[in-house]
């Protein structure tokens, strides 16, 4: 155990807490678990490690300020003190602390930027004109790239769907989003019969891995290897900077927006805990604005 762990055994309290009874997915655990090693480590240097209700904003304060001074963004300094923020909570509620010192402590502010997500017609491209390899490897990528746009789920909601998650009689699929919290998502006729096909081909292929996707070997998809072919197919057919299975998740939201959607609606189908983090979706794109000016404007 590290130095830091040996002082502060709380932080693993901590960790245990959100892995267990929040069930926070391993790479937010991991966040977690670097912020507060990162702070706790700065604690025991330049302040001989207080005790934890002896903890001041001051020392936070300092602590940010001198990841400011390294040029860290402020979007990763804010995470950093929303996971302290999260941190002293819990102390709150063990009775460690009777205050939070991220009371007084305030986050440098962001300049927000709309999501980038590919226009439709970018996305008709791929999915019309671009050619896939027609061996399973093809088919894998082509059918992960639709299910994508199709339901905006996250790359690691979509790596542990399972076969028996596919309801062919309603036409959806159920999710295990972020917190273990699942939702329904609906899905067209014409990609069901396309999974159906797959799950077939995959029983051929290889059977009794309960997965719904797999790749050539036989073996779960992995994270890196999905993110990879998901770049390499948009670089295809758009050229916006950021080319991510989370741009596409992006683009099924905007889309859906664009086209009248319910904000509500939208909320529940990206799995969205509060409806702050959906607005950021009711931008139009450029060329939709267009289409409203010149329908609508008598001198357009």
């Amino acid at each position: 155990m590290s130095r830091t762990y040996e002082q502060y055994p709380e932080i693993q309290s901590f960790l245990n807490y959100l892995q267990f009874e929040k069930r926070y997915s391993l790479h937010t655990l991991e966040a977690y678990r670097n912020d507060l090693e990162q702070f706790f480590s700065f604690l025991i240097d330049q302040f001989d490690a207080p005790a934890i209700p002896s903890i001041l904003a001051t020392f936070i304060r300092t602590w940010l300020a001198s990841l400011k001074s390294e040029e860290i963004s402020a979007k990763t300094i804010n995470r950093k003190a929303s996971s302290l923020k999260s941190f002293f909570k819990y102390q709150m509620r063990l009775g460690t602390i009777n205050a939070s010192p991220m009371v007084t402590v305030s986050s440098p502010k962001i300049n927000k930027r709309l999501p980038e997500f590919v226009l439709e017609d970018n996305l008709e491209t791929l999915f019309n004109h671009v050619e896939f390899s027609d061996d399973w490897k093809g088919k894998t990528e082509n059918l992960v790239l639709q299910l994508f746009y199709a339901t905006g789920i996250r790359l690691s909601e979509l790596i542990n769907i399972k076969e028996g998650d596919v309801d062919y009689s309603k036409s959806q699929v159920k999710v295990l989003g972020k917190g273990g919290k699942e939702r329904i998502i609906p899905i067209s006729k014409d990609l069901l019969e396309k999974l159906k096909e797959y799950v077939s081909q995959k029983k051929v292929v290889i059977a009794g891995v309960p997965n719904l996707f797999i790749n050539e070997k036989g073996k779960r998809l992995q994270q890196r290897n999905v993110y990879a072919f998901v770049h390499h197919y948009l670089s295809l057919v758009t050229t916006i900077k950021k080319k991510s299975p989370h741009i596409l998740r992006h683009s099924f939201a905007t889309h859906l927006m664009n086209n009248g959607a319910e904000l509500n609606s939208v909320k529940e189908l990206l799995g969205h805990a509060s409806l702050a983090s959906t607005q950021v979706y009711t931008h139009n794109s450029i060329d939709k604005l267009k289409e409203v000016f010149k329908k609508a404007h008598p001198k357009a």
